[in-house]
C-alpha cells in the first residue's frame, strides 16, 4: 500500500523508562507516524557474554509501547550506531584485542557481533510487521560509507540480520559524501543532511533507480562539545527546509525528535584536528527539549504535518512541572586518597596498562571513568607523557597537585624532594570517539610509557575508578568522612542531601563555582559537569528521586564550590545559531527557499510493508 514515513528519533537508553510513553505520545501528537531508535551494544552487553535487556534497556517494552501509541518503528541495531555515544555504541572490551579491527570482517569482531546478534535479533524478530509488530524496516549498520574500510562488511551485516529471521525492508544511511560507498545490494539507500542542496535527492536517484526517497537523518539541531557554544538551529529555517523536502515527495526522519541525556560516562567525542568530548546533555536543540518540554519547533512542525496529512492531530500531552528544591546542603567530604582503602585491591604491573586491559570486571577490563596510576620516584625532573595520556590527567606528588597532562600538554616539571615519594597520575576517560577513522585507537588511561627525565616509569599500582553504583555504596561506609573545610581542593568526594517534600518533580542541578567532576544521585551517575561549559545545569529526572531525603555525591577533581542548587530551568550555555551542518560538524551556507504549506504535492511513495 502507498505509505509515507514521517519519522522521529527517540533513544530509549537516553530517556528514563517512566517517560517513554510521554515522549512517544508527543511524537504522535506532532503528526509523526514512525519512531526510529538506535540499539546500543555497549549497554546491552557490558561484559562479554553477559546481556542486559532489563529496566531502561527493555527494548521489547519500548517497541510494544510504540505500537500501543500508534507508531511504526524503524530499528537501527548497528552494531555501530555513532549517535554521539561512547565508541559509537561498540563495547570497549573489544579493544582488549591489540589487533582489533572494528567495523570490518576481522574474525575477532565478527565473532563478537554474531554472539550479540544471536541475543538481540531473537528479541527483535517477533516485533516485525509480518509478525504483527510495529517494525517496518531495519537499518544495516550506520553511515558505513564514511568509514568504508572493508567492502565485504555491509554484506556480512546484512546477512547476519537475514539469517536470524529479519524479513522487513532493509535500509542503509549515509551523508552525501558517503552515499556511493555505503550502498549494499538488497537495501534501500537513504541520505542524511541538514541542508537540502540542489540535486542531492536526484543524486540519490542516480545511485538506485526508481526507488522511494528518504532522508533518514534530517538534523533538527546539533550536539555540543565541552568548551564550545550551545548550538542551535533556527526553528523557521528548519521548518522551511523540511517543507521543501516534503514537497519532493520524500519520506523523512527527524534526528532528533527528542535527544535526552548522556547519563553517566556514556558521551562520545570527535577527534579530527583536535579531541573534543561531548557534553552530558543531548538536548540537541531538538523538537522536544532534554526534559521533554515543547519548543517552538514542535508547534511549527505540528502545524506543517497537520497541513500535509490533512486531518486533525491528537492533542499534545500536558508538560510535567519542574521543581526548584533550592540549595542542596553538602555536609561531609572525603579525599580520594582517604577513600582508596575502600576501593578494591589495585592491579600491580611493571608497565602501564590501559583501562580496557586491566584485569578487573571478570576479565572484561574497565570501560569508563577514571584510572589512578601510582609509582615511586626518588627525585624530580621533567615528566613527559609521550602523548600516552587518554584523555586528561592530573599529576600529584604524594597529595600535592603538580598540573595537568592531555593531548596538548605533554610535559610537566616535577619538583625535587628528599627521599622516596609517590607519583600519582589520575587519568580520566573523557569519552571515546564515536565517528571518524580513529575508532580502533580508543583505548583509554595510560596507553604507553610515561617518562621522568627520559627514563620510563615502572612498577605501578593501578586503581580502577569506574564509579559504578557499588563503588558509591562502598564509599558510604568508608572511614575518613569529615566536615567540609572552608576551602577544599580535590580530588574529593562531597555528600549532602536534596530534600523533596512531596512527590518528586524534574529539576536541574546547577554547580556554580565548581570546576570539573561528576554528580551521583542516590548512587546513580547523573553525568559530568565542567566549568568551561557550555552546559551549566544537569538534568535530574523525577524518577531518580524519592520523597524525603535524597543523597547527592559530587566527585570534584580540583576546586570545589560551596553549594549545589536545584533550579527549575535548564541553562545549556551561550548559544550559537548554526549555519546548516555537515556530518563533520562544519557549518555551511544557508539555503532558505520559499515555503507555503498549500503548495505541497501530497505524492505518496510506495514502501512495501
Amino acid at each position: 500500500m502507498p505509505f509515507r514515513i514521517f519519522g522521529g528519533s527517540v533513544h530509549y537508553f537516553r530517556v528514563p523508562k517512566e517517560y517513554w510513553q510521554d515522549r512517544l505520545a508527543k511524537m504522535k501528537a506532532c503528526g509523526l507516524n514512525t519512531l526510529t531508535t538506535y540499539v546500543p551494544w555497549n549497554l546491552h552487553e557490558p561484559a562479554r557474554g553477559k546481556f542486559d535487556f532489563s529496566g531502561n534497556l527493555d527494548l521489547e517494552a519500548f517497541l510494544t509501547m510504540a505500537a500501543d501509541v500508534g507508531l511504526w518503528v524503524i530499528l537501527r541495531p548497528g552494531p555501530y550506531i555513532c549517535s554521539e555515544w561512547d565508541l559509537g555504541g561498540l563495547p570497549s572490551w573489544l579493544l582488549q584485542d591489540p589487533n582489533m579491527q572494528l567495523r570490518t570482517t576481522y574474525k575477532g569482531f565478527t565473532e563478537a557481533v554474531d554472539a550479540y546478534f544471536d541475543h538481540l535479533m531473537a528479541r527483535v524478530v517477533p516485533h516485525q510487521y509480518k509478525k504483527g509488530g510495529p517494525i517496518i524496516a531495519l537499518q544495516v549498520e550506520n553511515e558505513y560509507g564514511s568509514y568504508a574500510k572493508d567492502h565485504h562488511y555491509l554484506t556480512y551485516i546484512k546477512m547476519a540480520m537475514i539469517n536470524r529471521g529479519i524479513v522487513e525492508l532493509l535500509m542503509t544511511s549515509d551523508n552525501k559524501d558517503g552515499l556511493s560507498s555505503g550502498i549494499v545490494e538488497g537495501a534501500l539507500a537513504t541520505v542524511n543532511f541538514q541542508k537540502l542542496e540542489r540535486d542531492l535527492l536526484t543524486y540519490l536517484d542516480t545511485l538506485q533507480k526508481n526507488k522511494p526517497k528518504m532522508v533518514m537523518e534530517f538534523w533538527t539541531g546539533w550536539f555540543d562539545s565541552w568548551g564550545g557554544p550551545h548550538n542551535i538551529f533556527d526553528a523557521d529555517e528548519m521548518v522551511i527546509t523540511i517543507g521543501n523536502i516534503l514537497k519532493t515527495g520524500a519520506s523523512i526522519n527527524l534526528y532528533m525528535f527528542h535527544g535526552g541525556t548522556n547519563f553517566g560516562f556514556m558521551n562520545g567525542a570527535v577527534h579530527f584536528e583536535e579531541y573534543k568530548p561531548d557534553i552530558t546533555s543531548y538536548d540537541y536543540d531538538a523538537v522536544l527539549a532534554e526534559a521533554g518540554d515543547y519548543t517552538s519547533k514542535y508547534f511549527k512542525l505540528r502545524q506543517l504535518f497537520s497541513t500535509v496529512i490533512g486531518q486533525p492531530l491528537p492533542l499534545p500531552p500536558l508538560v510535567a512541572n519542574k521543581a526548584s528544591y533550592g540549595t542542596v546542603m553538602l555536609f561531609q567530604c572525603i579525599s580520594l586518597w582517604e577513600a582508596l582503602p575502600s576501593i578494591p585491591e589495585p592491579v600491580r604491573s611493571e608497565f602501564p596498562v590501559n583501562m580496557e586491559n586491566l584485569q578487573v570486571n571478570d576479565g572484561n577490563g574497565q570501560s569508563y571513568g577514571y584510572v589512578l596510576y601510582e609509582t615511586v620516584i626518588s627525585g624530580g625532573g621533567q615528566l613527559n607523557s609521550g602523548d600516552h595520556i587518554r584523555d586528561r590527567a592530573q599529576v600529584f606528588v604524594n597529595t600535592l597537585f603538580i598540573g595537568y597532562l592531555d593531548y596538548n600538554t605533554v610535559e610537566l616539571t616535577i619538583p625535587e624532594g628528599q627521599g622516596f615519594r609517590q607519583l600519582r597520575i589520575l587519568v580520566e576517560n573523557c569519552g571515546r570517539v564515536n565517528y571518524g577513522p580513529l575508532l580502533n585507537e580508543q583505548r583509554k588511561g595510560l596507553i604507553g610509557d610515561v617518562f621522568l627525565d627520559k627514563t620510563p616509569l615502572r612498577n605501578f599500582k593501578i586503581y580502577s575508578l569506574e564509579m559504578k553504583p557499588s563503588f558509591i555504596e562502598s564509599l558510604r561506609s568508608a572511614a575518613g568522612w569529615s566536615a567540609i573545610p572552608d576551602y577544599s581542593v580535590g580530588p574529593t568526594f562531597f555528600r549532602g542531601r536534596l530534600t523533596v517534600q512531596q512527590l518528586p518533580q524534574d529539576t536541574f542541578l546547577k554547580l556554580e563555582g565548581w570546576e570539573k567532576g561528576v554528580v551521583f544521585v542516590n548512587g546513580r551517575n547523573l553525568g559530568r559537569y565542567w566549568k568551561i561549559g557550555p552546559q551549566e545545569t544537569l538534568y535530574l529526572p523525577a524518577t531518580w528521586l524519592w520523597p524525603g531525603n535524597n543523597e547527592i555525591v559530587v566527585f570534584e577533581e580540583h576546586t570545589a564550590g560551596r553549594i549545589v542548587q536545584s533550579v527549575d530551568t535548564p541553562f545549556l550555555g551561550r548559544t550559537q545559531v548554526q549555519g546548516q551542518q555537515t556530518k563533520m560538524g562544519q557549518t555551511s551556507g544557508n539555503s532558505l527557499g520559499c515555503f507555503f504549506p498549500f503548495c505541497f504535492g501530497l505524492n505518496d511513495l510506495s514502501l512495501a510493508l
